[in-house]
């Protein structure tokens, strides 16, 4: 190793894991408090008020850990089998 060279890190952030793991934390407490959870998924994606989510279990700060256009990407992604 040439102690001129940049040395580079690669660290590999698997952002579909982190968006399904969020969903499925996200759902879980939602149905777990009572609501219909992809109603108050959508309303969160529609108008960006994490109120939409509940506070159990720590679902509204999970969700807001990604942007919701992440979130929507791996969404799309999935359903459409990408």
């Amino acid at each position: 190793m040439d102690i001129n060279e940049t040395m580079k890190l690669n660290v590999e952030h698997d952002a579909k894991a982190d968006a399904r793991e969020i969903m499925d934390s996200v759902y879980n407490a939602l149905k777990e408090k009572g609501y219909s959870p992809v109603s108050q998924i959508v309303g969160y994606f529609l108008s960006g008020d994490p109120t939409y989510i509940t506070s159990h279990n720590n679902a509204r700060s999970l969700i807001r850990k990604l942007e919701r256009d992440e979130l929507l990407e791996e969404i799309v992604k999935s359903y459409l089998g990408e």
